[in-house]
């Protein structure tokens, strides 16, 4: 081993839309990114800070294009700094972990890197720590090791593990074992028959060498292997970016690292762990680890409850939500959505959110408050030849120098101070001031400021869509619409 070869690397996996836990949850700001389990920090959030321990070297996030920025100012929140992949496409997990391992990889072979979801909540961080240092020496000695949770309930959710005997040597002294066999999502009579055999939850971390899994992924998914490494080769720096090659990341086969390698591995092990943990996968599992009132119901933002027993209910901005005379149930609202299920039937949001795709409704991916490099938009109202949002710009934030082939739009400055360019002009407009912007005006919009900068733009024209927008140049390295 290396000098460095204690200090294990970790990687945050950051992909996925947490379509069940519609209508907070959607692609445009998917759950991962959203205070549920905590107020005030989203899940991956937690995850990069559950990282800050020595036993940790500087982390790694995969992720999807369209969610950099965001990555990028969660961890500026909380004072992280990491490496940022970005995948050109969905590929699931097994090509991120390739990419992962030859990360590590060129700066040591034998880096012991550790994946880790970045959606899942973890009651007893030191608990963590704890149980990625007890691995470490699994892994150490070649074996790919994975954390087993112990379950609370036969849950039909979570695949299971089903460990054999104690790994040789130091690995086994920690607690550690062999993986006898992974187990698919069972039914609920096969979840408690294998709880009473001794399975745990499988968490989907995993702790390796890099060398050691590459070598797996080579015998086991070489396809997966070579186009990983190919889009490493190709891959372009892009501001505080790494993109992966778009074309070689695409002839990744689309498969997780559970069907590519650990089920097929015979170096699989596992370290049974007993952390209160949840992958948050449900508006069910967020009743089942929120803090609860004396009637059972975990409550969030402006809501009123009479008569209401073991439910959740949830509300976002300014939506006031009431429930009365009602058990077992999911309320949620959001500024343009109102879901409303049993918590038993919570798991089935997922059909709810495909039918809506199916009909064309854009609150099924997209939400009204949309976030952007520079700030944020949410639209207010929508007509046949209108639009009207509401801006917000950072400090020192700077939309891109653009034009429109369809509409106008008048800026009305509420708070702060604007820059606007138009057409070579630039001059600043203060609180109560207004602008407009002429069909076609080469224009741009900044906030020189100290202070957020907001203010209402109507836009006014034969066709107000997103994809009306021209970009001539953008300090953000964003093209095209």
């Amino acid at each position: 081993m290396s000098d460095a070869g204690d200090l294990i690397h970790p990687v945050i996996l950051c992909g996925g839309s947490g379509t069940r836990l519609w209508p907070a949850s959607r692609e445009s700001f998917p759950k991962q990114f959203i205070p549920l389990a905590e107020p005030g920090r989203s899940s991956f959030q937690a995850t990069a800070a559950r990282l800050s321990d020595a036993t940790f070297a500087r982390p790694a996030v995969i992720t999807a294009n369209d969610a950099r920025f965001l990555v990028a100012e969660q961890l500026a929140q909380g004072g992280i700094e990491a490496d940022i992949l970005l995948e050109p496409c969905r590929r699931d997990s097994a090509p991120a972990v390739a990419v992962a391992a030859l990360h590590a990889a060129d700066r040591d072979p034998q880096a012991l890197v550790l994946i880790l979801p970045a959606d899942h909540a973890i009651g007893d961080e030191a608990g963590f720590v704890a149980a990625a240092r007890a691995a470490r020496a699994g892994a150490r000695a070649g074996h790919i090791m994975t954390l087993g949770i112990a379950p609370t309930q036969p849950s039909t959710a979570y695949g299971y593990i089903q460990p054999g005997g104690a790994l040789p040597g130091e690995a086994g002294a920690s607690g550690a074992r062999a993986v006898a066999r992974f187990l698919e999502k069972p039914d609920a009579a096969r979840a408690a028959g294998l709880i009473d055999e001794g399975a745990l939850w499988n968490g989907g971390y995993f702790l390796f060498r890099a060398d050691v899994m590459l070598d797996e992924l080579e015998v086991h998914a070489p396809e997966v292997l070579a186009a990983a490494r190919a889009a490493l080769a190709t891959a372009a720096r892009d501001l505080d970016f790494v993109r992966l090659g778009a074309e070689a990341f695409g002839k990744a086969p689309q498969i997780s690292i559970d069907y590519a390698v650990m089920e097929r591995t015979e170096r699989a092990g596992v370290l049974p762990v007993s952390f209160p943990w949840s992958d948050i996968g449900t508006w069910g599992a967020l009743w089942d680890i929120a803090g609860r009132d004396a009637d059972g119901n975990a409550l969030r933002g402006r809501v009123a409850l009479r008569n209401t027993r073991n439910s959740l209910v949830h509300s976002t901005g300014d939506i006031l939500t009431t429930v009365v005379g009602l058990d077992d149930v999911v309320v949620v609202t959001t500024d343009d959505a109102v879901l409303v299920t049993s918590r038993t039937a919570a798991g089935d949001v997922k059909g709810l959110v495909e039918g809506l795709r199916r009909r064309g409704e854009p609150e099924a991916d997209a939400h009204r408050l949309m976030y952007r490099p520079w700030g944020s938009y949410q639209r207010i109202d929508l007509g046949g030849r209108f639009q009207v949002k509401r801006i917000t710009v950072k400090p020192g934030g700077r939309l891109s120098l653009q034009k429109h082939h369809h509409r106008a739009e008048h800026w009305v400055v509420v708070r702060g101070t604007a820059e606007v360019t138009v057409d070579g002009v630039v001059r600043l407009v203060h609180e109560n001031e207004a602008a407009y912007l002429p069909i076609g005006c080469v224009h741009r919009l900044a906030n020189p400021g100290k202070i957020p900068l907001e203010l209402i733009e109507v836009q006014v024209g034969s066709y107000t869509g997103e994809d009306d927008i021209i970009r001539i140049e953008d300090v953000y390295g964003r093209e095209g619409a």
